[in-house]
């Protein structure tokens, strides 16, 4: 017996006055609803109903029992209720950490859009490209670029970021412009190197075009591990810098920077939103995720 379904059908039956008007109420046969009934009394041990032909009447136990039916059926509907609302309305202190660039030219001036849907949420959000731990820094979740490497964690794809080789005016003026990628190998070409948090090293970039498909690793006579330090490397022509479209749309509209290799591509760089396991029910964190999937489907 479903406890649950029989209590609610019995206090059905009370309120309408008959087996037949609870069925209909609760969408189940009238058969069901009079086995549900009977099998609550076999389970009190006690009649809750008089029956008749015409209609149905409390007993005595019954009576008192409908009473605490009802209030606890009232409770389950309220405590439902407020659940509900809870999970729409999500609360409480969420602590993230960003990457520095994408805090300041993308998250941070989004942020009014986030606290009208989200009141009653009070974000901590730590700057920077350093490596987090989230258990010994006490941080929810991390947003990251490329691949999350700690198997510790549930990654969370929430964009891509398109990528381009530039070059500040400055530096073409006394490098020269490269036409090909396998120039930013020879000594003649600098590029800034990135350090990526977990190899602490900076990548090689894949260009390709049609068929053709080409590795630079380039001269490095800088590495930083901040895209802001990165951008302002590129834009004071200490070198040829990778950057992703968001971060360098400004500065190439204002002729701090130059887009090279117009028809060659890159792969795009994903970007994750990071957690370790036990905070996959943080209705906080899910809607972090939600609204940060949807500020960069536009970057995609």
């Amino acid at each position: 017996m479903d406890r649950f379904e029989a209590m609610r059908t019995f206090a059905k039956v009370v309120e309408t006055g008959s087996f037949t008007k609870a069925a209909q109420a609760l969408h189940i046969s009238r058969t069901r609803a009079t086995h549900l009934v009977q099998q609550l009394e076999a389970h009190l041990r006690v009649s809750l109903l008089n029956r008749t032909t015409r209609k149905v009447s409390l007993t005595s136990a019954g009576a008192l029992y409908v009473e605490r039916v009802q209030q606890l059926l009232t409770d389950l509907d309220n405590t439902e209720r407020d659940l509900a609302h809870v999970l729409a309305l999500p609360a409480g202190r969420l602590r993230v950490d960003v990457p520095s660039s994408l805090a300041s030219r993308v998250l941070v001036p989004a942020l009014p859009s986030f606290y009208q849907r989200y009141p009653d949420i009070q974000l901590d959000m730590g700057v920077g490209d350093k490596a987090v731990d989230l258990l010994d820094e006490s941080v929810d979740c991390v947003v990251r670029g490329g691949p999350i490497q700690d198997q510790a964690l549930v990654a969370r794809r929430v964009g891509s970021l398109r990528l381009a080789i530039y070059a500040a005016p400055a530096y073409l003026k006394r490098c020269g412009t490269p036409v090909h990628p396998t120039e930013l190998d020879s000594s003649q070409h600098s590029v800034v190197g990135y350090l990526w948090e977990h190899q602490n090293k900076p990548f090689p970039y894949a260009l390709r075009r049609h068929k053709e498909s080409v590795v630079v690793r380039g001269c490095s006579g800088l590495a930083v591990n901040d895209g802001n330090a990165y951008l302002a490397a590129g834009e004071a022509g200490l070198g040829l810098v990778c950057l992703p479209d968001y971060l360098a749309n400004a500065a190439v509209q204002e002729n701090r920077l130059v887009a090279l290799f117009a028809d060659w591509s890159m792969d795009p760089m994903p970007l994750h939103v990071a957690f370790h396991r036990n905070k996959h029910t943080n209705v906080r964190l899910r809607a972090f995720i939600e609204w940060v999937g949807e500020l960069l489907a536009p970057l995609s």
